[in-house]
């Protein structure tokens, strides 16, 4: 029996891609060293990081920055492998000699907005420890929808300052958009942002994706054209032949429908403008509006009422949260589990990407409406709302009369209508028998 303290950490994390804002990345490490969760929620930006003190090993994570732990055995003591990726650890214990100990099952996601620690490994190893670093307050904000909306695009404006100003002067800059509420957010609260600052706007550019004549090329133009800003709209259009919903498995390393659908056209987007523009980078988008403002359909998921998603603060963020039974620890759970679907396309295509509706300040906010006083618990009213705070709150940012227009996924508007089924033809079974082959 092994009963020794973890011998190695080895970090497979790029510590390049932290995007830390107040401190420095080792005082960063400092702080989850140390177990502090109020240093750890000072920690401004997206990072993922490890760090040890004596015998005992932590790490934490953003929201937007997945993480992954495998512990490994070896003749001198336990060793514990931290990447974004299972085939990365999966590749390092390959080159050590330990790929018989690997299966991806074994691999733990470290849940967002918690520092995790592992102090002495034995046979069998014990779970690791969690400890939540980010608490927002429920309902503190009143019912005034000017007033949430001005905070919520205020937070919204704050984050997307603080990232445009810590990029390199002059590196061009994208928005994935749709036209939908949280991508025309993002949108005009950069370009807002740009213009107030004195920033070159011959740098941003709205990327849409038409897949075959799909409706959000339409709807991007519908957008735009109003507020005169059309001249800033690119599309990327491809054929839908070009579509493969299996590679997309494999870069984001799960299996769950809709987020392989969602993978697959970001896939899409980030490959049409690598092909168009070899060196650009930095990529905006709105991952997240959806979660901060509780806006999915609950009728399609019957293990949801109206009720389960108002009483139970950051579901749609962490899903029903850790330690519970519908927690994986291999996955982790709501987009703390799904975000992979926008990060791992960027990587992939080696684009850094950016979603302002992921960090702490936004998430605040988001989580102090009063949603229960606003809508009675009424789905249609709770489904109307975020366009009715979004777009008040672009109006008192901005002076713009921001469109909004139905709800719609990024799979059914860059396909045309009626083609979704036809492109993703698959089950999460046939999804999932996909991802185990991967490892067979």
């Amino acid at each position: 029996m092994i009963d020794r303290p973890i011998q190695q950490v080895f970090d497979l994390t790029d510590p390049s891609f932290n995007r830390l804002r107040n401190i420095s990345l080792e005082e960063a490490r400092g702080r989850v060293a140390s177990g502090s969760v109020e240093g750890v929620r000072r920690i401004d930006g997206s990072f993922a990081l490890v760090a040890t003190q004596g015998e005992t090993v932590r790490m934490a994570r953003s929201l937007d920055r997945p993480m992954r732990y495998f512990l490994a055995k070896r003749q001198d003591g336990p060793a514990l492998v931290v990447s974004d990726r299972i085939d990365a650890i999966r590749r390092f214990l390959q080159k050590e000699g330990l790929a018989a100990q690997f299966h991806p099952s074994y691999t733990r996601m470290v849940p967002a907005h918690h520092i995790v620690e592992i102090r002495l490994v034995g046979c069998p190893d014990p779970d690791a420890l969690h400890e939540r670093f980010f608490s927002p307050q429920s309902d503190a904000l009143g019912t005034s929808l000017e007033e949430i909306g001005a905070r919520y695009v205020g937070a919204l404006d704050e984050e997307i300052g603080e990232w445009l100003h810590g990029i390199p002067s002059g590196q061009p800059i994208g928005v994935s958009f749709s036209g939908g509420v949280d991508s025309g957010a993002v949108f005009l609260a950069t370009y807002n942002r740009m213009r107030a600052d004195g920033m070159h706007l011959g740098r941003l550019k709205a990327f849409t994706l038409s897949i075959g004549g799909g409706s959000d090329l339409e709807q991007a133009r519908r957008f735009l054209g109003p507020l005169g800003l059309e001249l800033f709209l690119e599309p990327i259009e491809i054929g839908p032949e070009t579509l493969d919903p299996l590679e997309a498995v494999a870069v984001v390393e799960d299996y769950k429908p809709l987020d392989i659908e969602c993978a697959t056209m970001a896939l899409a987007l980030c490959r049409g403008i690598r092909a168009r523009y070899p060196e650009w980078r930095f990529l905006l988008d709105g991952d997240g509006g959806d979660e901060n403002l509780k806006d999915y359909p609950i009728e399609e998921n019957p293990e949801l009422t109206i009720r389960s998603v108002l009483n139970n603060p950051l579901l749609y963020q962490e899903g029903w949260g850790v330690g519970r039974l519908k927690h994986s620890r291999t996955f982790s759970g709501g987009q703390s589990r799904s975000y992979t679907r926008t990060y791992a396309p960027l990587r992939r295509y080696g684009f850094e990407g950016f979603s302002p509706f992921t960090q702490p300040a936004v998430i605040e906010v988001a989580e102090a409406i009063p949603f229960t006083a606003l809508t009675g618990y009424d789905v249609q009213k709770l489904y109307a709302l975020k366009g009715e705070i979004v777009s008040r709150g672009i109006r008192h940012l901005t002076g713009l009369a921001m469109p909004v227009f139905p709800k719609r996924r990024f799979q059914s508007g860059a396909l045309p209508a009626g083609e979704t089924r036809l492109r993703f033809p698959l089950r999460e079974t046939d999804y999932r028998a996909h991802f185990d082959s991967l490892y067979a």
